[in-house]
C-alpha cells in the first residue's frame, strides 16, 4: 500500500523542506510555493493528495483563501493550518472555515506527525461513512425498484383477476358481453381527457369495470327476464349497485373503486339510486362512467333494437347535460373524436384491450 501524499505550502523554501523531512518516510511529500501554485497542483491532479498542511501568511494568496478553495472544490482533502501567529481567534477561525487542525509555529516533528494521523483518519472515517451513505441509498433505491416491480405484478394479478369476474359476468349476461371492458376503455378515455391522476384513473377503471358485479347476486329469471321487469322484480335489479359495493368494500384495493360501483346509477340532478345522490356528490369516476355507459349502451346492438351511430348518442349526451350528466364531463367527452370511440370499440371486439394493460 503506498503512502498517502501530501501537499505541503509555505512561501519559505526552508519551512517547506523542513516540514517535508518531517514527514518522511511516514508519508509522501510535495511542496507549492504559493496558495496558487498549491490549487494548479490540485486542479491537475485533485485525487493525488490526502492532506493539505498550508501555512496562513504568505505573499500573493492568503491561507484562508485557499483554504476556501480547497473546502468547496476538494472536499475530501483534509486541511492542517499552520501558522506563527499565536491568537485564540485565528484558530477558531480556520477551523471554522473547514480546517480539521491548527499547528503553532515552531512544532515538534511527534507534534506534526501526529496532527496528520488525526486529520487522515478523520479523513478515511468521513469517506467510509459517505461511502456507506452512497451504498444504503443505492441498496434503498434497489429495494424501492423492486418493491415497485413486485406491487405492479401484484396489481396485474389483481386486474387478471377482475377480469376473469368480468368474464364470468358476461356468461351470466350474454345481453351486454363485452360492455364492461367497452365501458371501461371510455371511461379511461374521458378521465385521461380530464388529465386525472395515472393512479386515479387506475381506480376508476377497476370501478367502471365492476359495476354491475352486483348482478351476480341478482336471480337469473329477474336478471335475464325478456319482458318487462314489474314493480317488484326493477327493485330487486336496482340492489344490484349496493350489492356490488357489499362485495368489494371490504377488498382493500378495491375500497375506492367500491364507491364508484355504489353510485354508477346515480344521476347529476339527484333522480338516480340507490341514494339519490346529486351533483358532486357523486364521486367524479361514477359521473364519468355514466357517460361512456350512456354512450356504450346506444352503439351496441339490443334484441329490441339496432345500435346507434356515434354522433346520434353524442347529441343525446348532451341534451341530458346538466340533468342525468355531470356538465364538466360531458364538454370534455364531446371535444373527443367521434372516431375515438369506435377505434376503441373495434380494439374491445378483436380483443386487443384489457384491463390489465391500462
Amino acid at each position: 500500500m503506498h503512502p498517502e501524499r501530501i501537499l505541503v505550502v509555505d512561501d519559505e523554501e526552508s519551512i517547506r523542506d523542513v516540514i517535508c523531512s518531517m514527514l518522511a518516510p511516514a508519508y509522501e511529500c510535495e511542496a507549492a510555493a504559493s496558495g496558487e501554485e498549491a490549487l494548479a497542483r490540485l486542479r491537475e491532479e485533485p485525487r493525488r493528495f490526502s492532506l493539505l498542511l498550508s501555512d496562513l501568511m504568505m505573499g500573493g494568496m492568503h491561507g484562508f483563501t485557499l483554504l476556501e478553495h480547497v473546502r468547496k472544490q476538494y472536499p475530501d482533502i483534509s486541511v492542517i493550518v499552520v501558522t506563527a501567529v499565536l491568537e485564540l481567534s485565528v484558530a477558531l477561525n480556520a477551523i471554522r472555515n473547514g480546517a480539521y487542525d491548527y499547528l503553532l509555529k515552531p512544532f515538534e516533528r511527534e507534534q506534526l506527525l501526529a496532527a496528520v494521523r488525526r486529520a487522515l483518519e478523520h479523513r478515511r472515517l468521513l469517506i467510509e461513512n459517505r461511502r456507506y451513505q452512497d451504498d444504503l441509498e443505492a441498496l434503498v433505491a434497489a429495494r424501492t425498484t423492486q418493491l415497485r416491480q413486485a406491487m405492479e405484478r401484484l396489481e396485474r394479478s389483481y386486474d387478471i383477476t377482475l377480469e376473469a369476474l368480468g368474464d364470468a359476468l358476461d356468461l351470466k349476461d350474454a345481453e351486454t358481453e363485452g360492455h364492461s371492458k367497452r365501458v371501461t376503455a371510455f371511461t379511461i378515455a374521458i378521465a385521461r381527457a380530464m388529465e386525472l391522476p395515472a393512479a386515479e384513473i387506475r381506480m376508476i377503471a377497476r370501478g367502471a369495470f365492476l359495476h354491475d358485479i352486483g348482478k351476480m347476486a341478482i336471480p337469473d329469471e329477474i336478471l335475464r327476464k325478456p319482458g318487462q321487469l314489474t314493480e317488484r322484480e326493477t327493485a330487486i335489479m336496482r340492489e344490484h349497485c349496493y350489492r356490488g359495493y357489499k362485495l368489494l368494500r371490504n377488498i382493500p384495493f378495491l375500497r375506492e373503486a367500491a364507491e364508484i360501483v355504489y353510485a354508477h346509477q346515480e344521476k347529476w340532478d339527484g333522480t338516480g339510486y340507490p341514494r339519490g345522490l346529486k351533483g358532486t356528490e357523486i364521486p367524479v369516476g361514477a359521473r364519468i362512467f355514466s357517460v361512456a355507459d350512456t354512450l356504450d349502451a346506444m352503439t351496441s346492438d339490443r334484441p329490441y333494437r339496432k345500435a346507434k351511430p356515434v354522433e346520434e348518442a353524442q347529441r343525446e349526451i348532451q341534451r341530458w347535460s346538466g340533468r342525468q350528466f355531470d356538465p364538466g364531463v360531458v364538454r370534455v367527452f364531446l371535444d373527443l373524436p367521434a372516431r375515438l370511440w369506435t377505434n376503441l370499440r373495434e380494439q374491445i371486439d378483436q380483443g386487443n384491450e384489457s384491463l390489465a394493460s391500462d
